[in-house]
């Protein structure tokens, strides 16, 4: 267990609330990248992963979390998409 790590996760963590925040008021999917989501969750899964093989610790608590607040922006990308859609219908 790596403190610099915690801090880490901490730090990132905190970001994603006011994320979600904005993605859930806003109802649009403006400003925001799919593909950086996806990267961004690639990586929690690969650490997740380095924690169940090789070093678990409880840290990997904090991975999952941050895993699905990234996850609960990324569905909030598509509501938002789906419902611009179908305000220019």
């Amino acid at each position: 267990m790596s403190i610099f790590e915690i801090i880490m996760l901490l730090c990132f963590g905190a970001a994603w609330p006011f994320s979600i925040y904005k993605s859930y008021i806003s109802r649009s999917a403006s400003g925001k990248s799919i593909g950086f989501l996806i990267i961004i969750l690639v990586g929690y899964v690969a650490g997740i992963l380095n924690k169940l093989y090789y070093s678990f610790d409880f840290v990997i608590y904090l991975y999952v979390l941050n895993f699905l607040m990234v996850f609960a922006d990324m569905c909030l990308y598509y509501r938002n998409k789906r419902l611009e859609k179908v305000e220019e219908e």
